[in-house]
């Protein structure tokens, strides 16, 4: 378990090492100075030479690319020379100094995903801060709901093969699939947000926080978290059902399964105590893959509904060329990829005892 845990990392490690790489490399290879970015109308000649030096813009490609990697470093190391660029100004940066060798300082520190362009200075992690925990709870809600109401259907559809109540879970489990996300999030926002808001209560745009009626303090509008999560869950709640429904039917036909008919087991307990949990595994897969895109895919979902999430910052970042802020989101969501894929790997011990983790 441990070998296996130690591997995942090393190889994880050299995934994001990869996405660093690729990403710094393509948004620094865009049209446009970062500098001039950062001043927008304001810009002039000796503010641009500052921001430039004070960021590390006048150094060659690679040196910034090292200075990039540095500031992700747990452990990273900084001059103490004036000239060179360093991120570590007294009493802006939280670091625990470990020694220093010259004029250099080595620290350990959280990763330092540098600030935004346009927020005056924030820093990129605070902005992340602010707007991942919102795509998560959207993210978890929606997988919740495809999780619970997939499974449920895909074994309905599985028990009555065939029949007209498993064709038309499957008719609509394939127009889930198919219907996109911004269609499907303009539709409920319209039809349940606007035509049936008399009887609905619900707003066609919210997020999980607002301010209330005097503009003084923030509430938790959890209705607002109803459409969006139903309209993101719609696309995995159609591949759960299609993946339970065909994983049970071949469970069914396993020598285990007639053993425990032929021992008098009643159909729910063979459901229950043998044929779901071992029908699980694809579903397990597909839902990690498709949590993982929906930290990652909210954007149309967050953007249309006015969700203050990560998506819809990605957008706001798009639009106003933020690189920091569009960088450290791409570094984020390919952290938790990583992540999750370690989690599922382990819960298929836990689902069959045959997989094992080499």
């Amino acid at each position: 378990m441990i070998n296996y845990l130690l591997n995942k990392i090393f190889y994880a490690l050299l995934t994001l090492f990869g996405v660093v790489t690729v990403i710094f490399f393509l948004f620094n290879v865009l049209p446009g100075d970062p500098a001039q970015m950062m001043l927008g109308q304001n810009e002039d000649s000796e503010q641009l030479l500052t921001i430039k030096k004070k960021y590390g813009f006048n150094k060659p490609i690679s040196t910034q690319y090292l200075y990039y990697l540095n500031d992700l470093s747990l452990i990273s190391f900084h001059s103490k020379k004036p000239e060179d660029y360093t991120y570590l100004t007294p009493n802006k940066y939280t670091a625990t100094k470990l020694f220093s060798i010259g004029n250099i300082t080595t620290v350990l520190k959280f990763p330092y995903l540098r600030e935004s362009f346009t927020k005056q200075g924030k820093k990129v992690s605070a902005v992340l801060a602010e707007t991942l925990p919102n795509t998560f709870v959207l993210a978890v809600t929606a997988i919740i709901i495809a999780m619970l109401l997939g499974v449920f259907l895909g074994i309905v559809s599985a028990l009555y093969k065939d029949t007209w109540l498993d064709k038309t879970i499957q008719i609509l489990s394939t127009f889930g699939m198919s219907i996109p996300s911004f269609f499907s999030s303009i539709l409920f926002a319209w039809f349940f947000g606007y035509v049936l808001h008399k009887y609905t209560h619900l707003e066609m745009t919210g997020s999980l926080y607002e301010l209330d009626d005097f503009g003084e303090a923030m509430h938790i509008k959890w209705k607002n978290l109803i459409l969006p999560a139903v309209v993101l869950g719609i696309r995995p709640l159609a591949v759960v059902i299609q993946l339970m429904r065909n994983s049970l039917l071949e469970v069914f036909n396993q020598d285990y399964i007639r053993t425990a008919r032929a021992k008098g087991l009643s159909e729910y307990q063979i459901i229950r105590k043998h044929a779901v949990k071992n029908a699980l595994n694809p579903v397990v897969t597909a839902i990690s893959g498709w949590f993982a895109s929906m930290l990652a895919g909210a954007v149309f979902v967050e953007y249309i509904f006015g969700w203050n999430g990560l998506g819809k910052e990605i957008v706001n970042a798009l639009n106003t060329l933020d690189l920091p802020v569009i960088m450290g989101a791409v570094l984020i969501i390919a952290l938790l990829f990583i992540i999750i894929n370690i989690l599922v790997d382990i819960i298929y011990v836990w689902l069959d005892p045959k997989v094992k983790l080499d």
